[in-house]
């Protein structure tokens, strides 16, 4: 079988509205899962025998677009070793402006994406194809669906991080690496904001906008393998940059240090002991244990919620700094203001394109 390729002239008259889409004849093979599975991608180094065996296996039982920004060596490993039934391109030009990497990526896809219910995920996100079906079961009653990620295999900062995840499950779930949505509901919005840093955000809060109806399953977990050490330790700051687009979580984030430091200075260690390991380790337990989480969760993970409350402490105010002193966060070899917008200020644009 030949693969499946095709150059962007071919559907450039579709970014302008005047021709329907091509879509590639794999659509029309009877997938197992009537769906799409958009996979942005970028790397300046060949991906593992893993990942592409994993892509491959996807393009088994659904349409995989494989949306690559790698520099050309890259791509042309990549193109080689796809299989045939996965939908290999680069991020179409249209969306060259948009400084998130992943929304270009996402965008592109969703141009591409032959059927209406459609997963997004990162490169490191593994589907099980029982998961597939889960989470197509869960889009058929919403417009979103944002599934909860567990690390595995389970290294040190995955723990810390996985710490994080349980708090979050107390407070109105985790953002995970993937995503699943309604395609023809994105469409009403006109996409979504990609010069945004916390783009799943945006995302969810986009497709809220416009009516539709975004679920949160706290028992629906799909694996994630762990960053590196050094892409861990060099999202430190930015994550907690995330926070500019939920105030109330930023301003706890910012009252963590200074409290702790006059706790310590004031002698009132039993606070301490209370409040920033304590309360931690208790919150991100019943984090685990909500929905059958400890299926996926391990105890010593809860453990290490002190340790996570006090890096995101630290972060905050550096993210704060780093704010007030170049304007937003580096990212893509620019800056970043925007975490993600608002509610309101998404709803009075949807009102305005619904208006115009």
């Amino acid at each position: 079988m030949t693969k499946h390729r095709m150059r962007w002239q071919e559907v450039a008259t579709h970014t302008d509205g005047a021709t329907e889409m091509p879509r590639h004849d794999v659509c029309n093979r009877g997938f197992v899962v009537p769906s799409s599975y958009v996979l942005p991608f970028r790397s300046s180094s060949n991906p593992s025998r893993e990942f592409i065996e994993y892509v491959n296996r996807l393009a088994e039982v659904l349409e995989v677009v494989l949306v690559d920004g790698s520099p050309d060596a890259v791509f042309d490993a990549v193109d080689r070793d796809c299989g045939a039934m996965v939908w290999h391109l680069r991020p179409h030009a249209k969306f060259d402006r948009l400084r998130n990497g992943k929304v270009r990526g996402v965008l592109t896809g969703l141009l591409m994406a032959s059927h209406e219910l459609v997963i997004l995920a990162d490169d490191d996100v593994r589907y099980t194809e029982a998961n597939l079906r889960e989470v197509l079961h869960a889009l058929q009653k919403a417009d979103l669906v944002r599934p909860q990620n567990y690390f595995e295999p389970l290294s040190w900062h995955a723990r810390v991080d996985t710490a994080r995840t349980l708090i979050n499950r107390m407070t109105g779930g985790d953002w995970p690496g993937t995503l699943a949505v309604r395609r023809s509901t994105l469409e009403r919005t006109g996409g979504y904001d990609g010069n945004v840093l916390f783009e799943n955000l945006e995302l969810v809060r986009t497709v809220q906008s416009a009516g539709g109806v975004a679920i949160c399953p706290l028992d629906l977990f799909i694996q994630r393998l762990p960053p590196s050490t050094q892409h861990y330790t060099s999202q430190r700051v930015r994550q907690a940059y995330d926070e500019f687009a939920r105030p109330l979580r930023l301003v706890v984030a910012l009252a963590g240090l200074p409290v702790l430091t006059l706790l310590i200075a004031t002698g009132h260690f039993r606070w301490v002991l209370g409040l920033f390991v304590l309360a931690p380790i208790v919150i991100a337990e019943a984090g685990r244990r909500r929905d059958q989480g400890a299926r996926v969760f391990p105890f010593s993970s809860a453990l290490c919620a002190p340790l996570w409350v006090l890096e995101r402490a630290i972060c905050s105010w550096l993210a704060l700094a780093t704010r007030a002193v170049l304007g937003g966060i580096p990212y893509s070899g620019g800056v970043v203001t925007t975490a993600a917008h608002s509610t309101l200020a998404l709803a009075q644009r949807q009102q305005r394109r619904e208006h115009a």
